[in-house]
């Protein structure tokens, strides 16, 4: 496919559509050289966005957190990703919806006196991890930890958040491998770069407490998932020794889905039939 920049269809900004190509910003924007930037990312099936409500929800609590009050409401997030979903004919896909602070006056740290902008923009996405969802993917542990609450307001969705995700991912693909699980600032196991983490042993399931990073949308689904199949899920800190005693694993997230990991390290995992049912009572519900 072409690159994201030089495509066919529409971008909605600031309250309208334009085209593709000419969805831009000013080299001085404010977020790209200060990060001051917050964003989603949904999936589109069958013509309706899963959970978009909460998304354009978090999308606004996001911002309050980064002291970058959005100038639309939920209301008016939810029209404008139904608007260019349709413009671009798309049902089923990928939607990102991004906020930011602009060029304006300011160009420093502070920005008080730069518009906040907001764009949505809609595309075809297979499966983020390709094959892994059948044979599990394969992860590196990343150098990089996820640092403390105390450091960054970690429970925002926020683009300068992801800088260490991005340098573990590209370490990790140069080792062949799919993703990095990351540990946080304590040594507690935490997420891999764009997904949270999921642990099987003797038919419960355990996941990192998120106390130091993002409390997935997905993650929450699928926790609720397996409660209410009557499945034990401790939400807890998670030691790295553990892991060698586990025996299935899955990430979860918008992107990623629910995708089986074979391999963390060292450490191998089974593709079990819970990984397997609830990859699959997942791809039910978004599709229901």
């Amino acid at each position: 496919m072409a690159g994201y920049d030089d495509r066919d269809g529409f971008i909605w900004m600031d309250g309208k559509l334009v085209e593709w190509r000419s969805a831009n910003v000013h080299i001085l924007t404010h977020a790209l050289h200060y990060a001051s930037s917050v964003f989603e990312g949904e999936r589109c099936y069958n013509g309706k966005i899963f959970k978009s409500v909460e998304h354009s929800q978090r999308l606004r609590k996001s911002g309050e957190l980064l002291d970058m009050e959005l100038p639309f409401s939920v209301e008016e997030i939810e029209a404008a990703k139904a608007a260019t979903l349709a413009a671009n004919n798309l049902t089923d896909g990928y939607v990102r919806a991004i906020a930011w602070r602009g060029a304006g006056e300011d160009m420093g740290v502070a920005s008080k006196k730069n518009p906040i902008r907001m764009a949505v923009a809609v595309w075809s996405w297979g499966n983020y991890y390709g094959d892994a969802k059948t044979r599990g993917a394969k992860l590196d542990i990343a150098k990089w930890k996820r640092p403390s609450p105390e450091t960054i307001p970690h429970a925002a969705k926020a683009a300068g958040l992801y800088m260490i995700c991005t340098m573990s991912k590209h370490a990790a693909e140069a080792k062949g491998c799919s993703d990095a699980m990351m540990f946080d600032y304590r040594g507690y196991v935490a997420e891999a770069t764009g997904a949270n983490i999921f642990f099987v042993k003797d038919g419960e399931v355990h996941t990192p407490l998120p106390d130091a990073f993002l409390n997935g949308i997905t993650r929450q689904t699928v926790v609720g998932m397996l409660r209410d199949k009557g499945i034990t899920v401790h939400e807890r800190h998670i030691m790295p020794a553990e892991l060698e005693a586990f025996q299935q694993c899955w990430l979860t997230g918008t992107a990623a889905e629910v995708t089986p990991v074979g391999q963390i390290g060292d450490y191998n995992f089974e593709v079990g039939s819970l990984t397997q049912t609830i990859a699959s009572d997942y791809e039910k519900l978004v599709r229901a």
